[in-house]
């Protein structure tokens, strides 16, 4: 008889955001005449920019002619997209990565979850708490996490991110083989320093262990001190993945494109301690089961890098991070606790309570949909997420209904 891989009856309930959608359903269902503002989920609202736009129209029009037609392109991704990455992304900071080490993919969310099925099941796992639930859902459909006791999974590390260590996860105490990070921090919003992010190069390269390091909201750094890449430290290709989205950076949340850089040099181990070459697994994975982003988003991705394009993102971009401090003004008039929303889109805020109460009571009194942070893990109990993708006229609606409901 036909089975089921047993790993998936170990998923909790519906997925985060799933469950926020369903009670967001429902109370609009029963109050049909209510104006929801969404600061929860983090999709974008403001439209493409226009570079990219021209670049679609251009490209669908190559598409209209046989002479210009394209079918199956490569699935690594053209190299017309890769170069320009790699030479604006990382060479233009120093970093040395070549076009060849980035896969073009559609979308971060995708690369962080597949990119475990080219490691063996048998491996260690630490993921910090609050985390992003692909990482520890992904693991778990695969068999990494055991089973789930006291609302979390027997077989991880958790490194845990409170107001104690400024919601840094601080070094795991024993060797674990596989690490997720991000950095700016979804959930929290939180960032690293270079030399934080070097005492995780320095472990891992100790320990033979790889870190997956998700950047996706790198274009959302203003402080100039802070780090965009892993591999702004020296030693990180060596043990680093890094993965990258112009789905916030470019708005690209419903045209899918996003990208992951494998170095090289960046190895891992068979059952008899050989080194293997994670570029060429993830290719060889990537080249089996993706056929490629459409030759049209790849040319509007393209688009990004142009004149035109970096300073319509950086409008765009700056746009959202006038929403986030203008959260953070009204955070710090109600003397709510919080961190991030200064170099990222994200404001992780002290509920003190519950938090899945605190959405209830926003939602019933103010209309207003947070991220709950006990959806992230048991260390965002008592906090809320609060997203500045939204227009700034919604914002300042939001954060006036959110005064009145909370005094």
């Amino acid at each position: 008889m036909i089975r089921i891989n047993e790993n998936y009856l170990k998923l909790q309930a519906s997925y985060l955001f799933s469950t926020i959608a369903k009670r967001v359903n429902e109370f609009q269902g029963q109050n049909p005449n209510t104006e929801i503002i969404k600061l929860g989920i983090g999709d974008t609202t403001r439209a493409l920019p226009a570079a990219c736009i021209e670049a679609f129209h251009s490209s669908v029009d190559e598409m209209a002619a046989d002479a210009t037609f394209r079918g199956y392109g490569p699935e690594q991704g053209y190299s017309f997209l890769r170069e320009k990455i790699a030479e604006n992304d990382f060479q233009a900071r120093n970093v040395d990565i070549a076009a060849d080490e980035i896969f073009i993919s559609d979308g971060a969310k995708c690369d962080t979850g597949n990119f475990q099925e080219i490691l063996s099941t048998k491996i260690s796992l630490a993921v910090p708490d609050p985390v992003y639930p692909v990482y520890v859902d992904t693991n778990v459909m695969a068999g990494r996490t055991g089973d789930f006791e006291n609302r979390r999974y027997r077989k991880i590390v958790y490194l845990e991110c409170t107001k104690t260590n400024n919601f840094i996860p601080d070094l795991p105490t024993k060797p674990v083989d596989l690490i997720y990070l991000c950095f700016p921090n979804n959930p929290t919003g939180a960032t690293i320093s270079k030399e934080g992010l070097a005492k995780w190069v320095d472990y891992a390269r100790e320990n033979k262990s790889l870190i997956l390091f998700d950047a996706a909201y790198e274009a959302f750094i203003r402080d100039e001190a802070l780090p965009h890449s892993i591999y702004e430290v020296d030693g990180a290709k060596e043990v680093a993945v890094e993965f990258r989205s112009f789905s916030k950076t470019a708005g690209f949340t419903g045209t899918r494109c996003a990208f992951t850089v494998v170095p090289k040099e960046c190895m891992a181990y068979d059952s008899q301690g050989v080194q293997q070459s994670l570029h060429a697994l993830w290719n060889r994975r990537h080249s089996t089961k993706f056929n490629g982003v459409s030759y049209p988003v790849q040319r509007a991705a393209e688009a990004v890098y142009s004149d035109a394009g970096k300073q319509q993102v950086r409008k765009i971009i700056a746009a959202y991070m006038k929403n986030a401090d203008l959260i953070r003004q009204e955070m710090d008039a109600l003397g709510l606790s919080y961190v991030g929303g200064e170099n990222s889109p994200y404001i992780w805020i002290d509920a003190q309570g519950d938090s899945w109460d605190f959405f209830d009571n926003l939602l019933n009194s103010a209309g207003v949909v947070c991220t709950p942070g006990a959806g992230f893990g048991t260390c965002g109990d008592q906090y809320i997420r609060l997203s500045a993708f939204n227009s700034y006229e919604n914002v300042e609606k939001a954060m006036k209904r959110i005064r009145e409901s909370l005094k």
